[in-house]
């Protein structure tokens, strides 16, 4: 009896530090664990125009060039374009010139995070009521949902 009895058990403070590395330890495992899962599900789409230019042309037909820039962590999937809430393959002479030129909208167009890309669209003076001077709204339509709207004055 007395064998068993002169036996010691770990002290206190060692016990509390092992338990303390051990909780640590699971702590710092659980937040890894949950910043990939919260990683996945927090992507989101963030277009900028970075510039909007138009220019006419000789033939009075007008060129818009808008610059975008993808600022969010996702891919953003454009999938329309509507020049004053007309979409932009039924606007005027579908928004083509007399050169058969036709806007790059006319198909989706992605834009991974970070990348930039010119987004062009001609408008032929002869199928629209446009006139120079005119204030015209473009709206950029995402597969998210998302409306980017930029308003723009023909010169």
């Amino acid at each position: 009896m007395r064998t068993i009895r002169s036996r010691r058990a770990v002290s206190p403070v060692i016990a509390t530090v092992i338990l303390v590395a051990v909780a640590i330890t699971v702590a710092v495992a659980v937040a890894y664990w949950m910043g990939g899962i919260a990683g996945q599900y927090t992507k989101f789409e963030k277009i900028e125009v970075q510039s909007a230019i138009c220019e006419k042309e000789a033939n009075g037909n007008w060129t818009i060039k808008m610059k975008l820039k993808n600022t969010g962590t996702a891919t953003a999937t454009l999938t329309n374009a509507f020049i004053n809430d007309v979409e932009v393959d039924q606007y005027g002479a579908s928004g083509v010139v007399q050169d058969q030129r036709a806007t790059n909208m006319t198909q989706q167009q992605s834009i991974t995070s970070g990348q930039t890309k010119i987004i062009e669209f001609y408008i032929d003076k002869s199928g629209t009521t446009l006139s120079s001077g005119t204030v015209i709204n473009i709206k950029l339509h995402s597969a998210a949902g998302m409306d980017y709207i930029k308003l723009i004055e023909l010169v």
